[in-house]
């Protein structure tokens, strides 16, 4: 897809690497529309993207009643949705026999079922358009059994599977479902996980990996809008990914 003149709708996009894929989106050209809690932030970004070209929606994607209103937004100023990138989510760190229910159930929501909420949201538009692109933002944490990660992982390893079977589902409409596995990258996320946090940034510091930067992530999505493939990943092949030392 040409992401010049797309409207381009970014979840999460208050900070890390939703933040850099619509500074990234906006430089190809593209109309952002910006999902986020953190209304403050999302202004500021549409403020500084340039307002006849980002809409800032303060959004919280686990309310489906709130999802279906952005959406109405994006669709009222752009006229239409081409490209959702699904990257909203969050941590938990815990071992499995401590792992706090609740917890679980929130990181559930966000990082499985508010991403098939905001797709199923989208669907109509791109399907009467006759094309559009989908990107999931998972982890590369999937492919290791690091002791901690099971919460999260379970969750990340939900969305590719999803992700897998919604990118045969909709191809015949010319709707592209991809997924981008990033490493560990130079964001919040650490410091915001449910559960135990000095135990995710000791687990993230002890890992041998050098954080990559948002802008990184940013480009690999936008690489994925552009070639449709499957996915991509920045995770180093001893790792379990595709990325060469």
């Amino acid at each position: 897809m040409d992401i010049s003149g797309a409207v381009v709708v970014v979840t999460g996009a208050s900070s890390g690497i939703g933040a850099a894929t619509a500074r990234a989106a906006s430089r190809a050209g593209a109309r952002v529309v910006l999902l986020a809690r953190r209304e403050e932030r999302i202004r500021q970004l549409a403020e500084e993207l340039g307002e006849s070209s980002a809409l800032a929606v303060p959004c919280d994607v686990t309310d489906q009643a709130q999802v279906t209103a952005a959406v109405e937004a994006a669709i009222g100023k752009f006229g239409r949705i081409d490209v959702l990138v699904n990257n909203a989510g969050q941590g938990l760190q815990a071992t499995v026999e401590a792992i706090d229910l609740a917890d679980f159930r929130a990181v559930l929501e966000l990082n499985v079922i508010a991403p098939l909420t905001v797709t199923q949201a989208v669907l109509p538009h791109m399907r009467g358009q006759g094309a559009g692109a989908i990107v999931n933002v998972g982890s590369g944490i999937i492919w290791s059994s690091l002791p901690g990660s099971g919460a999260y992982s379970a969750s990340k390893a939900a969305l590719a599977k999803l992700s897998a079977v919604a990118r045969a589902e909709l191809a015949a409409d010319n709707i592209a479902v991809s997924m981008m596995f990033p490493a560990i990258t130079e964001t919040e996320f650490a410091r915001t996980v449910r559960g135990d946090v000095a135990g995710a940034l000791e687990m993230e510091g002890n890992s041998g990996l050098v954080p990559q930067s948002p802008e990184g992530a940013a480009d690999t999505i936008l690489e994925l809008i552009r070639s449709g493939a499957e996915q991509a990943d920045l995770v180093p092949e001893e790792y379990g990914g595709t990325l060469k030392n």
